[in-house]
């Protein structure tokens, strides 16, 4: 295929600024599907093509990059121009599969909410994409909603790219105007209003006239970097990425040289071309496109494809370094292996390290023991997202409180600092404030948006972050939304507030009852409801003092002909508080638990015995006091 007739581009943006809306209306309406079959594929009436990961689906939010092409013909033209699309995630944690996939397209199309304006995503992928080189096209979406303020979020995003220091060719960026959900764009807000457009005609017009076209040489020695893996049960891995020069043609004999410097010869078995949702086979792909191989022996991501007469590598995908690690090991509590069939630590060492093949932000290093493993990756939502995999594959395991990576810069310890965006209810902004303020942030601006919602951005060390999201959603009574991504170090601020509670811990294992929830009414608020089993150790609610209490919580009433005095008493018992996994995650201090099983979420002490944690209590204690005295 002719260079000319080919663009790539990647779509990018905050999270639910409507990527993936945008990339289901583009394949609609290029005339791959009709509607019926759009429906069917959805899963649904609110799901989306592109969203195809179960959890994608569950949690409406886009973790994976994705591959698509389309077919348009330009105004004036016969010819049709295939158009590779790359769908990437919004949220930050999923930063590196934005880093990885920019490599493979030409220009971007940046989508900002016409209402919110650039958001800490924005202003990440926006100087990825400036650092690569891409020219963006920038959507101004959601223009159909309530309050939306187009013309000054063009003049926000101008601004945005002031201070990210864009050169002059990307400062005059076409400006396109759309409803990703109701499919139509325009580049004329006036002409909209009076002679209103119904598709995305001038939004395909725009990719054509300023995404540059694929400049790789066709004549030059093959050269393909490998940006993606997929995985099937017949073939095993396929490899996807770019063609930069020369072509691959099927059963060529090729060198794959690793990232490490290695080299492979091999063969390649079957190419791909990208065709709508799917691929279509082919027997040859030349420079500027997207392919995926089969047939490979091993193939990773950052390995170069290349001619056996002439290896030259690519410069290898690289992507920002974590910063929160945590510590996964085996679970050894009471119930181990009573609700998952993949326990040990081989077992979870062999799926962390086929994890690293296409997570490209994680890290993973062995722990103290030969049972603990150190995960590092971009936040909470980066592991979290990892550890509902897993326990949904089988696997059971424990793993610690999140902590952040520190560094040692010009010989002072910083550590990794946050832009935080809060957009909250105009009567809960002094609660916020306080509440960020608390740990360690600061306010950088603050904007009235609307009558019902204001604006405010902060600085905030990344651990200020864990374990703020639920205490901001209860001071806003659930109105409150907040997003951050990682703006730079700095050095160290001295301590984040822990936890202000304490917690309620069995001291007795069994099935908890009614007759010790009552008791216990007053002394907290309970995470197990009755009929829940619980061992010695386990966590069973939230205490509202600040210390820990040990409780029986499997407590029987005695059977007795005696008539106790509060026998009509009527007692108001709290619902019971069940944590999601993050949320679980962030609850957590140093000297506990979260216990992940297929069934079940459990929060416990690491020592589960009371004498031993009285002890440690005690070493701890002496240690702090040896070092005060030295």
């Amino acid at each position: 295929m002719p260079a000319n007739s080919i663009r790539n581009i990647a779509v990018i943006a905050h999270v639910d600024h409507g990527k993936t809306s945008l990339v289901d209306k583009l394949l609609f309406q290029s005339g791959q599907f009709r509607a019926g079959e759009l429906e069917k594929l959805q899963g649904g009436q609110h799901g989306l093509i592109m969203d195809s990961n179960p959890l994608e689906r569950e949690r409406g939010i886009t973790i994976l990059s994705k591959n698509c092409a389309v077919r348009y013909t330009p105004e004036g033209q016969t010819e049709p121009i295939t158009i590779n699309i790359i769908d990437t995630p919004g949220h930050a944690d999923f930063g590196g599969e934005v880093e990885r996939v920019l490599r493979m397209a030409d220009g971007c199309l940046l989508l900002v909410d016409a209402f919110d304006g650039p958001m800490p995503q924005s202003r990440f992928v926006l100087g990825k994409a400036l650092a690569a080189g891409l020219k963006p096209i920038v959507v101004v979406n959601k223009c159909d909603r309530p309050g939306a303020r187009p013309t000054a979020v063009h003049s926000e995003v101008f601004d945005l790219l002031v201070e990210l220091g864009a050169e002059e060719h990307a400062m005059d960026f076409p400006c396109i105007y759309a409803s990703a959900r109701e499919g139509w764009a325009t580049d004329d807000l006036e002409k909209q209003a009076t002679n209103p457009s119904t598709d995305l005609r001038p939004l395909f017009e725009a990719i054509i006239k300023h995404v540059p076209v694929p400049k790789d040489d066709p004549g030059a020695p093959l050269q393909m970097l490998i940006t993606t893996l997929d995985y099937s049960d017949y073939v095993g891995k396929i490899g996807i990425g770019r063609v930069y020069g020369g072509s691959i043609r099927t059963g060529q004999q090729v060198c794959t040289i690793k990232r490490d410097g290695r080299r492979e010869n091999s063969r390649v078995g079957k190419l791909y071309r990208f065709q709508g949702l799917g691929r279509a086979e082919t027997q040859e792909v030349s420079a500027g496109d997207l392919c995926a191989i089969v047939g490979l022996e091993s193939v990773d991501i950052g390995d170069t494809i290349c001619h056996p007469d002439n290896p030259q590598a690519l410069p290898p995908v690289t992507v920002d370094e974590p910063t929160i690690t945590m510590v996964f090991r085996i679970n050894d509590s009471p119930f181990a292996g009573q609700e998952g069939s993949l326990v040990t630590s081989r077992q979870i060492r062999e799926r962390l390290e086929k994890e690293l093949q296409t997570n490209v932000a994680m890290r993973l290093v062995q722990g103290r023991t030969s049972d603990e493993f150190s995960v590092s990756g971009r936040g909470l939502l980066h592991l979290g997202i990892l550890l509902e995999t897993m326990r949904r594959e089988g696997f059971e395991l424990s793993v610690g409180k999140p902590e952040v990576i520190t560094k040692v810069i010009d010989g002072v310890m910083s550590e990794p600092v946050e832009l935080l965006v809060a957009d909250v209810p105009p009567h809960a902004v002094g609660a916020v404030m306080e509440l960020v303020g608390s740990r360690r942030g600061e306010l950088k601006h603050m904007d009235q948006r609307s009558d019902t919602m204001t604006h405010l951005q902060f600085e905030i060390p990344s651990r200020g972050i864990i374990g703020l999201r639920s205490r901001v959603l209860t001071a806003t009574q659930g109105e409150g939304i907040i997003h951050h991504s990682f703006l730079k170090y700095a050095p160290m601020q001295g301590e984040t507030p822990h936890r202000l509670q304490g917690v309620l811990i069995a001291t007795d294992p069994g099935d908890v009852t009614a007759y010790a929830v009552e008791g216990l009414a007053d002394r907290g608020v309970l995470f197990v409801v009755p009929g829940d089993k619980v061992y010695t150790g386990q966590i069973v609610g939230e205490h509202n003092r600040d210390n820990d209490l040990p409780v029986n919580i499997i407590r029987a009433k005695q059977l007795t002909n005696f008539r106790v005095a509060s026998k009509e008493q009527t007692v108001v018992l709290k619902a019971a508080r069940k944590l999601s996994l993050e949320a679980a995650l962030e609850y957590i201090e140093d000297d506990e638990l979260v216990e992940i099983t297929p069934k079940s979420i459990r929060l416990r002490k690491r020592l589960l015995n009371e004498a031993d944690r009285r002890k440690a209590e005690r070493a701890a204690k002496d240690r702090e006091a040896a070092a005060a005295n030295a």
